[in-house]
């Protein structure tokens, strides 16, 4: 079991030491920029308005105003190559009204006891049901009166994330869970889950104090079939707490005022055919 919850010594807070992590952690990031097209000066120009920005918000000294040249000597980018980025804001992933609506409604077909069974199953809806009996319709409604649910429905059934049983109830998918596809949902959280992954790590490093859970059980040297095995294990290990954690958090959401705060608790898993040691490529 490995974690970044352990502060290290003096001596590794230089950036030399840093060198390798950041190549390892970088090194999947540019193979996606490389398949979808992302040159080398395109990320170069996204890193300095990235570095301009973060100098100028995340390192001001309390009480003072931020300088050109002080930003200029953090990031090491020319005063006058300062002065044309700040202001203009960093890079930011709005959420898409389409995922936004979508989550929402999936995490509350997974965890309210109106629409799941005993075991915490999301039940097959009805389209419609009389009075206040759990259907597609009323699910829907409870979250966005903006759209119709025969809409909503039209677009899940169209996606994939439902499909129509024998009766014609509704049924989530599996499917619905994870986006797929490359497209603007899977890209969204590809952004949020690694930013907060990485942002989690990053408090835990350079904190006083450990402040964030993250941690990660691994073993090297399996055989392909144990490798597949522990994969899937890991699976239904991480299903379970995802759902137990999504039932508890939309209980806790209905009596809770409301605030500026969010809450994030993410899972992954991972396996790979592991290259020779010295083959020149990290993982």
């Amino acid at each position: 079991m490995s974690d970044t919850t352990e502060p290290g010594p003096e001596g590794a807070r230089d950036g030399v030491s840093l060198h390798a992590p950041v190549a390892r952690l970088l090194r999947p990031l540019v193979r996606l920029l490389v398949a979808r097209g992302i040159t080398f000066p395109a990320l170069t120009n996204l890193l300095r308005e990235l570095y301009v920005n973060v100098a100028e918000y995340d390192f001001a000294l309390p009480g003072k105003e931020q300088t050109d040249s002080r930003v200029s000597l953090l990031t090491g980018i020319h005063r006058k190559e300062v002065r044309r980025l700040r202001g203009a804001g960093a890079p930011v992933s709005a959420v898409p009204a389409v995922v936004s609506r979508t989550s929402r409604i999936i995490a509350r077909w997974i965890a309210d006891p109106r629409f799941t069974d005993g075991q915490g199953r999301p039940l097959p809806l009805p389209r419609t049901a009389e009075g206040e009996g759990a259907s597609f319709e009323s699910l829907v409604s409870g979250i966005t009166r903006d759209l119709r649910p025969r809409a909503v429905l039209d677009e899940w059934l169209d996606r994939g994330l439902a499909f129509l049983d024998a009766d014609g109830r509704v049924v989530l998918a599996e499917s619905a869970y994870v986006p797929r596809g490359g497209g603007e949902p899977q890209l969204y959280y590809f952004g949020r889950n690694l930013h907060d992954h990485i942002a989690a790590s990053v408090a835990n490093i350079v904190g006083d104090e450990p402040r964030f859970l993250e941690r990660a059980v691994h073993y090297d040297g399996l055989s392909a079939d144990l490798a597949r095995r522990l994969e899937g294990r890991a699976r239904e290990i991480a299903m379970d707490a995802l759902q137990q954690a999504n039932r508890e958090a939309h209980a806790a959401c209905e009596t809770d005022p409301g605030g500026g705060h969010r809450w994030n608790f993410g899972i992954y898993v991972y396996a790979e055919e592991a290259p020779p040691s010295g083959s020149g490529s990290a993982a």
